[in-house]
């Protein structure tokens, strides 16, 4: 999310267009293309480029970007969405719609299009309304009014900070930020500082938020997957219209073949997971209880998920009971031993 600026005009920049070419190549060689970012991705783009007649009738940057006293003053709801899907030039662009093809192709892959939409937009709409909450308070109780009148901030990356949170929560890993290794699931903090100290014009606030809005997301949907919760009837009853309006992309992208749609945790994979029965999270192989609903593990029908295939399926019980002892198979490789030799 960067403060407003003019629009630079794009041309010379060269190894830009080249970075994202190849992006585009890698996304092309997918076997499965994940119709949710493939939108997002094309929806920015558009936004930016305004082909055609699209440049008279598309808002310009000042009209959209993301200022908290315009939003309150003017109740100017669409800044908080708008905002996101404009840029203030290519490079901005460029880097984040890349960031979105790496993050959205793990999400949407592990946890469906129509759950990987839904966090889409909880997240949208929850960090830049953060950003307006907190740019008020700061005005308000600490007497910093310069987030609240002076910043207009456009662009995907407090939605970007959050899907990192979320991508990240459960990965054991280290990540190299900025050539330090950190864990995985505090990447986004080093990144939020690492950009501030390099990246000069960037919003520090919108790209906090975004990694707060993150961290709701994750203990909310944990609260909300709980049994007996009596807000979880809201996630289905928005989950199949979701579903409805995504099938002609999902059906266009993948050619009809379904990849797996359910199950949130590691995207990455590489790690032995186990799923909760309860809510399809997939969970560490230490964890004892489902990190996103408490269920105890070991219930009944809970899987392990594995990247490497077992080479062989393991022996019945009676198999096992009735295999002689090794003393003696032992002695029957004696005997035959002995009967080569005469």
């Amino acid at each position: 999310m960067n403060r407003n600026r003019s629009r630079r005009p794009g041309g010379g920049n060269g190894m830009l267009y080249m970075l994202a070419l190849h992006a585009a190549s890698q996304f092309m060689q997918l076997p499965r293309k994940p119709p949710v970012t493939a939108s997002l991705i094309l929806a920015n783009t558009v936004v930016h480029l305004r082909p055609g007649g699209l440049d008279l009738v598309l808002p310009t940057v000042h009209e959209v970007c993301l200022n908290p006293y315009r939003v309150l003053r003017d109740w100017d709801a669409k800044r908080l969405l708008l905002s996101a899907f404009f840029h203030v030039d290519d490079a901005h662009l460029v880097y984040n719609m890349i960031s979105l093809l790496w993050k959205g192709v793990q999400l949407e892959g592990s946890m469906g299009s129509a759950k990987f939409a839904g966090m889409v937009a909880v997240l949208l709409g929850l960090s830049h309304g953060l950003v307006v909450a907190t740019a008020k308070t700061l005005d308000v109780f600490a007497d910093y009014p310069v987030p609240m009148y002076s910043e207009c901030a456009v662009g995907f990356s407090a939605v970007l900070f959050a899907l990192k949170m979320v991508l990240n929560w459960n990965s054991p890993d280290y990540t190299n930020v900025y050539g330090i290794l950190v864990p995985s699931r505090y990447a986004a903090w080093a990144e939020l500082v690492f950009i501030q100290m390099f990246v000069p014009g960037t919003s520090f606030l919108g790209h906090l938020c975004g990694v707060v809005a993150g961290l709701l997301y994750i203990h909310g949907s944990s609260l909300l997957s709980r049994p007996g919760n009596p807000l979880s009837w809201i996630k289905s009853l928005l989950r199949r219209p979701v579903s409805l309006l995504l099938w002609p992309f999902t059906r266009l992208l993948t050619g009809g073949n379904r990849g797996r749609t359910h199950g949130r945790g590691f995207a990455t994979g590489g790690v032995g997971v186990w799923r909760c029965t309860l809510c399809t999270y997939d969970n560490r192989s230490t964890a004892l209880e489902c990190e996103m609903c408490g269920t105890p593990r070991g219930s009944s029908g809970e899987r392990l998920e594995n990247n490497s295939q077992p080479s062989a399926p393991p022996l019945p019980e009676e198999e096992v009971d009735s295999s002689p002892a090794l003393e003696e198979i032992r002695r029957a490789r004696l005997a035959r031993f002995n009967n080569t030799r005469r």
